[in-house]
């Protein structure tokens, strides 16, 4: 199965680290013009810097800030200025995590709190899909990926009440936008990975465990191991190009059996 990306614009947001610089280094190395948005400027010129982009690919870094809809869709304007259909091709929402946040019993929990975390994991893909929506309408044709998680199925890991909440509401955003969006040639869909240690978060998450905890999640795993940036990256190649044009309002999960 041939997949290309040649003469797509691709947004890829929270491309920093780990899955977001996975997903954005992936497109380029098939063709793509990839605007690489996170917040961190520092990190965007390391994505471009570590990126290996083939067959006329490209990676364009952008600081903005999902969680302002008036900068995503500046950005998006700039972008569809520049693409040759007119239009953001494809959209993948990854910004998002648990904000530096640990477990807490609900008391506990600040309202600032709370918002902090859906505002870039809920509010973020509301706020792409709403600005890249009608470029994707007028050139009849799209795709939209959002990064949900395996707890969207399950209790968290994280043991965060908002991170949870918001990756389930991911989930039903996605089922419903595709809805509205099929008529327009434009698929939505989600990919729930399964838990890696890509960022600074999820790797104090993953020590915390200790050696003994580490080797028991592992052995829970069918597949026998972690996965990886790249393992979600190709999920969202696939739902990304031609060969998933009838594939819309859908969850995978990447998480090697769990």
């Amino acid at each position: 199965m041939e997949i290309g990306f040649e003469g797509r614009t691709v947004v890829v947001t929270g491309a920093v680290r780990g899955i977001g610089q996975g997903i954005a280094h992936a497109f380029a190395a098939l063709g793509a013009t990839v605007h690489a948005w996170d917040i961190l400027a520092d990190g965007l010129q390391e994505t471009r810097r570590t990126a290996s982009p083939e067959r006329g690919g490209t990676i364009h870094p952008h600081v903005v800030d999902v969680t302002d809809f008036d900068a995503v869709k500046a950005a998006v304007e700039a972008a569809e200025a520049e693409s040759a259909s007119g239009a953001v091709d494809v959209a993948v929402h990854v910004a998002g995590g648990v904000k530096g946040q640990s477990k807490r019993p609900i008391e506990e929990v600040t309202l600032e709190d709370w918002r902090a975390i859906q505002a870039v994991n809920l509010d973020g893909a509301f706020h792409l899909a709403k600005a890249v929506a009608p470029g994707m309408k007028q050139a009849g044709t799209g795709r939209i990926v959002v990064i949900s998680s395996g707890a969207a199925f399950n209790v968290s890991l994280t043991g965060i009440h908002s991170y949870g909440t918001a990756k389930s509401a991911q989930v039903g955003f996605v089922r419903q936008l595709s809805a509205e969006l099929g008529p327009f040639g434009i698929t939505v869909n989600s990919v729930a990975p399964g838990f890696m240690p890509t960022s600074p978060d999820y790797v104090r998450q993953w020590e915390s465990y200790g050696e003994e905890g580490q080797t028991a999640m592992v052995k829970r795993i069918p597949m026998g191991r972690i996965g990886t940036p790249k393992d979600i990256a190709n999920a969202v190649l696939f739902f990304a190009s031609d060969h998933a044009e009838w594939v819309t309002g859908q969850t995978l999960r990447v998480s090697g059996g769990m």
